[in-house]
């Protein structure tokens, strides 16, 4: 049986990540609250979603018994039997809760490329307060997804451990696109009325150890973008893991740092920002065949605004001689569209 990791536990390798290609941003200063220190730590967290739409973020305050509890919950689930996992499906696919098994889906397919389904089984929650006002929204035709309850299996300390890491994703998603705002020229607050009613997904990607080879062209996560504003990545560190492409078009690992989270931008972002900043292709590859016995877990808070919220080009980010590049578009059905290319 695969052992949950202890996050925090080793050496850091924050000195070869910085001599990588991925930016390391601290925040723990920003929490000072200082406005010259928040615009320096902006400026680096805005320079990092202009060059590559990846960082890592380290001093986030995220205890690390927070990580451990979500990552052992999740390994007690996953190490069920499948059919005691299938137990926790939702009733469609469309609906955005519970257990995907492996099969389910080939992210790829969001781009329009047709690849076998990736290797991948999943469980996923969103919201859990249900507010009002989300609830009433939740009624109307077509929203059903990203209101429908949770399911929650009946497994020690899952729910405890998904809903305190979910309420700590949520604020450190509020801090970085606070300081995000700051880096595109506006005030702290400019998207607070546009995320207070997220529809963000927590979910948590278990890639079984691979005993059978797999088919051509099948690996873990296909080639993909991300859909919404921007990603939350807690990775472990057994192998078969994160690539990123480059400009060039290469693809660099994206190794493990104990006690940090991998931030990338997804497409609404690059939307909104009329392509200033970035949302860059990556990947989970499969692992090298010495270490096919080897199972590995990610857990992604997929931040997206809220259902209803325009996005249309942030001011900061037009100019006479740049006009918006989209249309106007809800955040609820920019995600639909992109979900409907790569569901099964």
């Amino acid at each position: 049986m695969t052992t949950p990791e202890q996050p925090g536990q080793g050496d850091s390798d924050i000195d070869a990540i910085k001599r990588g290609h991925v930016p390391v941003v601290d925040l723990e200063a920003a929490a000072s609250g200082d406005p010259a220190t928040r615009s320096d730590i902006a400026a680096e967290v805005g320079a990092a979603c202009e060059s590559l739409g990846f960082l890592v973020v380290t001093g986030h305050g995220v205890p690390s018994e927070t990580v451990h509890k979500l990552m052992s919950a999740s390994w007690r689930y996953f190490n069920l039997p499948e059919d005691d996992k299938r137990r926790w499906m939702p009733p469609s696919p469309y609906v955005f809760r519970g257990y995907f098994p492996i099969q389910s889906s080939a992210l790829a397919g969001s781009l329009d490329v047709e690849t076998p389904p990736d290797l991948c089984e999943v469980f996923a929650v969103n919201r859990f307060d249900n507010p009002a006002d989300a609830a009433a929204a939740g009624l109307q035709e077509g929203r059903e997804g990203f209101f429908a309850p949770n399911i929650w299996p009946d497994v020690e300390g899952f729910r405890d451990a998904w809903t305190d890491y979910y309420r700590a994703m949520e604020s450190l998603a509020n801090e970085l696109m606070a300081l995000m705002a700051r880096a595109l020229g506006l005030e702290e607050g400019w998207f607070d009325d546009k995320i207070d009613q997220h529809i963000s997904n927590l979910v948590v990607n278990h890639y079984p150890a691979q005993r059978t080879p797999p088919v051509e062209g099948q690996i873990r996560r296909g080639a993909h973008t991300d859909y919404g504003s921007l990603s939350i990545l807690y990775q472990d560190d057994n192998p078969g893991g994160l690539q990123v492409q480059l400009r060039d078009g290469a693809w660099a690992d994206i190794p493990h740092v104990p006690g940090s989270f991998v931030i990338n931008l997804g497409d609404l972002m690059a939307a909104w920002t009329n392509d200033r900043w970035v949302s860059t292709m990556h990947r989970v590859v499969n692992p090298k065949p010495e270490f096919c016995d080897t199972s590995r877990m990610s857990v992604v808070f997929f931040h997206q605004p809220n259902y209803d919220a325009e996005i249309i080009c942030i001011p900061t980010c037009t100019t006479a001689d740049d006009p918006p590049h989209y249309e106007p578009v809800t955040s609820g059905q920019w995600v639909l569209d992109k979900l409907s290319k790569s569901v099964y």
